[in-house]
């Protein structure tokens, strides 16, 4: 497989919308939105000024085989920036070719280009292949940090509703 590199654009939206819906059953969605509601998702988070994310975008030829969504956090080290790493996918017929691998060179080179102090990003517990993955590129885990969230009910609403 020769894999290409690509920064997402508005054209792409149609092949991201389907490898999203891949990594959506891939970590156990049995329903997912519909194709108009994820294509204005999509397009609402890449292609808005300023855009919520970024996404590098691996391809086999013509098809779409992986994604790597990512945005910048602020302050880091010495007051530069970090590149979150939100979501790194390889569609399943083509993980272990090189485009996992090609997707992280490219957020290297990003990291570097843009002077970033850091690349983060987490990986489900579970999420064994993920980890090995990581492992055999020579990335460690840092067990110094927990990560924290709320979503859904618990989310606040409104400002002041949080006690």
């Amino acid at each position: 497989m020769t894999v290409t590199i690509t920064s997402a654009s508005v054209e792409h939206t149609d092949a991201i919308v389907i490898l999203l819906e891949e990594m959506h059953r891939y970590y156990g969605a049995t329903e997912v939105e519909p194709s108009d509601v994820r294509t204005r998702q999509v397009r609402q988070a890449l292609f808005t000024d300023p855009p919520a994310a970024y996404a590098l975008l691996a391809w086999d030829g013509g098809q779409l085989v992986g994604i790597a969504s990512y945005s910048f956090l602020w302050p880091a080290v010495g007051l530069t920036r970090s590149l979150y790493l939100k979501e790194l996918f390889v569609s399943e017929s083509r993980r272990r070719a090189g485009a996992g691998t090609s997707l992280m060179n490219a957020l290297f080179d990003i990291t570097a280009k843009l002077g970033c102090s850091r690349i983060e990003w987490t990986t489900d517990q579970d999420n064994k292949a993920a980890q090995q993955f990581y492992e055999e590129l020579n990335l460690s885990r840092l067990p110094t940090k927990l990560f924290y969230r709320v979503d859904g009910d618990l989310l606040p609403r409104s400002a002041g509703s949080w006690s």
